[in-house]
């Protein structure tokens, strides 16, 4: 019985050392669970550089092309020059964009916006009726131009010749012509900018082995946009790129794919409502010519 008494009396003290010890624990703090705060990824900017060279002055835009930011074309009804075409279109950046007839104001590249033909070249008589240019006319007319696919949900920019299908897939939105094609490989002679027989040069369109003020746009290995514009140094002797001196350029800054686009007086960019003009007359000041196309940099609205 004694043993019975004392196994009874050690039992409720036990229970009561487990009573004692779970209001302990109840009423102590609970350790709060540590919250990371979720790191802010900053939006995508564009990107202004220039560059300072021996003959001539670069300036680049670098566009990220994922989202944030429209790339399109757009098409004056006469001529105007970036500034205006800026104002008017309310645009972050412009671009001078494809070649065109400065006498009757018609375009001589293709030109397409949210689908539609803007531009064509084959409705420009001056063109398609010059016995100068009936040789050549097939690669006028099949020229390189950037071009921006809808791809399902996504959006897709590439360099195409004019008649080259479009991706299965896809449906083409935007594309504005220009040429040669200066990356991966040169094409100016296969677009009918250069021609030779028997060795020698006998068109050279663009003055393609002189310097001179240059504009272009490139696909960069990172696949961003990359607007280049060359501008000549008021003073200096040849002044500006040649088109082989501008597609080398273009490759220090990682582009893998470039077209190039109307230079000469035409050459002028648009951007944090400054425009810089690439061409420069005798006294070394600096043209402001009215172009027919332009490149346009927009907010996407649809694109956060």
């Amino acid at each position: 019985m004694k043993a019975i008494w004392l196994l009874g009396i050690s039992m409720i003290g036990l229970w009561a050392l487990l009573w004692g010890v779970q209001r302990l624990l109840s009423s102590a703090p609970r350790p709060t669970a540590k919250v990371t705060p979720t790191a802010t990824v900053p939006a995508p900017t564009i990107q202004y550089q220039s560059y300072t060279l021996a003959n001539s002055t670069v300036y680049t835009v670098k566009i990220p092309i994922e989202r944030h930011f429209l790339v399109l074309p757009a098409v004056s009804d006469t001529v105007e020059t970036v500034t205006a075409i800026a104002q008017r279109q309310a645009a972050i950046a412009v671009l001078n964009g494809g070649f065109f007839d400065p006498d009757n104001q018609q375009s001589t590249a293709y030109v397409v916006v949210n689908g539609n033909v803007l531009a064509d070249p084959q409705q420009n008589a001056s063109l398609m009726q010059n016995p100068k240019l009936t040789p050549y006319l097939s690669k006028i007319l099949n020229r390189t131009e950037f071009r921006q696919y809808q791809c399902s949900d996504r959006r897709q920019y590439a360099f195409a010749l004019h008649n080259d299908a479009v991706p299965a897939g896809c449906e083409m939105v935007n594309a504005l012509g220009g040429g040669p094609r200066l990356l991966p490989a040169m094409t100016a002679q296969q677009e009918g900018f250069v021609a030779e027989a028997n060795g020698v040069v006998v068109r050279d369109a663009l003055g393609s082995r002189r310097p001179n003020a240059r504009t272009a746009i490139g696909i960069t290995r990172d696949r961003s946009l990359l607007w280049v514009m060359v501008a000549q140094k008021p003073g200096a002797s040849a002044s500006g790129m040649t088109l082989q001196e501008l597609a080398a350029f273009m490759q220090t800054l990682d582009v893998e794919q470039a077209m190039n686009l109307d230079g000469g007086s035409s050459s002028s960019l648009y951007y944090d409502g400054k425009t810089i003009y690439g061409k420069r007359d005798e006294a070394g000041e600096p043209i402001m010519r009215p172009v027919k196309s332009v490149l346009l940099v927009k907010q996407d609205g649809d694109r956060k």
